[in-house]
């Protein structure tokens, strides 16, 4: 019998209840990890752990609240004895959230707050608690979900690109600093784009609209399609595995070539 790439291992996903977060939880348990899911969507993240079976667990977790989190570890290794995958995805936009304006004129302090709040400082907690609970634990990874938008300017959601870039650099900070203290644990960040999940809903619009707009962001994508999440799921899988046992800091892209550069091909000169 094949063994299955998580077998064995416990991991740990925040912002679980839909989208990347959830088919992450589902290719990782079909790999055999024990799973838990956690989310604010209490309803939500309950009715996928159920979904799925096995070993899975829901937990509520609201990653901006640091208590929240030293509950939640303390709950996992009293549970299962350890840690060995975190997957930082609870992510916000602010358009969902109804924070008004995101470009760098008009957004709000408070709601530039709250989107770091959830992106950055829920992300920077979660890093802190699996370090220590991974430390004395080879083989141990952390991936960071940071986005496209940490790579390049996005005027219309300011405070959502910077704390993605933040994700960026906090992803390699992490990574030097584990190596540098001898703990085997490795840390490295996937950037997303375009991917089809229940983020970008507002802005699609509704049925005949929708498909015309998935079908006009398709065109600006070398590939010529939008992604969907098991793309970022495998990419989760593979430095979740020790397939991966020698990569640490990177950042791994999964955009249908949108970072590549331009995909149009010169015109043939008569």
């Amino acid at each position: 019998m094949i063994k299955k790439r998580l077998e064995g291992k416990v991991a740990l996903i925040t912002g679980a209840a839909q989208g990347i977060g959830e088919e992450t939880a589902r290719r990782f348990h079909e790999e055999g990890a024990i799973v838990i899911l956690s989310d604010i969507q209490d309803e939500k993240g309950e009715d996928v752990a159920r979904q799925i079976g096995g070993d899975t667990i829901y937990l509520h977790l609201d990653v901006r609240n640091e208590e929240e989190w030293k509950k939640t570890i303390e709950e996992i290794v009293q549970k299962f004895q350890k840690l060995d995958i975190l997957v930082n995805n609870a992510a916000i936009t602010g358009f969902l959230e109804n924070f008004g304006p995101q470009d760098p004129e008009h957004a709000s302090l408070e709601s530039w707050r709250a989107v770091h709040a959830t992106n950055l400082d829920g992300l920077f907690l979660g890093c802190k608690y699996a370090i220590q609970t991974m430390k004395n634990n080879p083989g141990s990874s952390i991936i960071n979900i940071s986005s496209r938008s940490g790579l390049v300017g996005i005027p219309g959601a300011a405070a959502y690109a910077s704390s993605k870039a933040a994700v960026r650099n906090h992803t390699k900070s992490v990574a030097l600093y584990c190596t540098s203290n001898g703990y085997e644990i490795r840390c490295n960040s996937i950037h997303p784009a375009a991917i089809l999940t229940p983020m970008w809903e507002p802005m699609l619009g509704k049925k005949e609209e929708r498909d015309q707009n998935i079908k006009q962001i398709a065109k600006d994508i070398p590939m010529k399609k939008m992604g969907t999440p098991d793309d970022v799921a495998n990419a989760a899988l593979f430095l979740a595995s020790d397939e991966s046992k020698y990569i640490t800091g990177i950042e791994l892209t999964i955009d249908g070539g949108l970072l590549a550069g331009v995909g149009a091909p010169p015109t043939k000169q008569e």
